[in-house]
Formats: C-alpha cells, sequence, structure tokens
C-alpha cells in the first residue's frame, strides 16, 4: 500500500481534503481557511491541476477576478484511495482515520 505522493505533501493533502467535502471552494476561502500564502497555494494547486485532481476555473465577479477549485472524479477518486491506505498503515495502533 503506497501513499499518492501528489496528494501526500502536507500542503496538498489539506487542499484535496478541503475540496473533497465541497462542490468548490474560491481561491481566498481555501488560502484563508488553510492560512498559507497566495503563492503557496497557487503553486500546490497548479501541481494538483497538472495530476489531474483539481479542476481551477477562472472567472469574474463583477469587475474582480476570481478563481474558483474542484476536485475532478480522479482528483476524489485518488483521494479516497489515499485515506484507506492511510487507515490500512495506521490500523495496527488501533486507531482509525475513517468515520464508523
Amino acid at each position: 500500500m503506497e501513499l499518492d505522493p501528489v496528494i501526500h505533501a502536507p500542503t496538498r493533502l489539506q487542499i484535496v481534503s478541503l475540496l473533497a467535502a465541497a462542490e468548490q471552494a474560491e481561491f481566498g476561502f481555501v488560502r484563508d481557511t488553510l492560512g498559507i500564502s497566495d503563492s503557496v497555494l497557487s503553486k500546490h494547486a497548479s501541481a494538483l491541476e497538472t495530476a489531474g485532481y483539481v479542476r481551477i476555473r477562472k472567472g469574474h465577479v463583477g469587475k474582480r477576478p476570481k478563481t474558483w477549485y474542484s476536485l475532478t472524479d480522479v482528483g476524489r477518486a485518488a483521494f479516497t484511495l489515499y485515506v484507506a491506505n492511510l487507515q490500512k498503515i495506521v490500523s495496527p495502533s488501533g486507531l482509525t482515520v475513517l468515520s464508523d
């Protein structure tokens, strides 16, 4: 059982985890929720997009440019597998990462 190296980086894991709970999330919301800088979010979101895990959509609200992120079906499946593999790794301890 292997943990996906694309997701495993702590910031990318936080991004994917946050996006797994939503249909989409706006750049500022993700940045502020995770407490990271614009450049860190952009760098990690680009890596997730390159892997096919995250869709980045740009648009405008009024005259203000906005960016939204969402998990792709591939990204959602990769995250589900990541969590399942993490559970297998920690299960000998008697702890769980999955809810019952």
